[in-house]
């Protein structure tokens, strides 16, 4: 009857010690986790580089689009002897020769 009950403690021991190596190699690996996780957070691979730069040059050509519309409409208004319109398409053509700075050139096909 002693024997059944050994041996069932034994496994139980067996059974917790594995926990508990398990909860201490978790212990002390939780540092080294949180370091790498912070490092990653931290910096941009460069696939993420080039995605984000992507989006912010079609961001800056989408708002160049609108800017084109709006100076085509504000000198056509202009021609008409709106003044209000001129000073707008002067301002709207700064604005777009600002945003073309940023913009880069498409490559030439040879």
């Amino acid at each position: 009857m002693r024997a059944p009950q050994l041996m069932g403690l034994m496994a139980i021991s067996l059974m917790l010690s594995g926990c508990l190596v398990k909860a201490a190699a978790d212990v002390v690996t939780a540092p080294i986790r949180v370091g790498a996780r912070a490092v990653d957070l931290a910096t941009t691979s460069q696939s993420e580089s080039d995605e984000n730069r992507g989006r912010e040059i079609r961001r800056r050509e989408e708002r160049l689009g609108k800017l084109e519309r709006e100076y085509r409409e504000q000198s056509e208004d202009c021609e008409d002897g709106s003044r209000s319109a001129c000073r707008n398409a002067e301002e709207t053509r700064a604005e777009m020769q600002e945003l073309m700075r940023y913009i880069p050139a498409e490559p030439e096909d040879n």
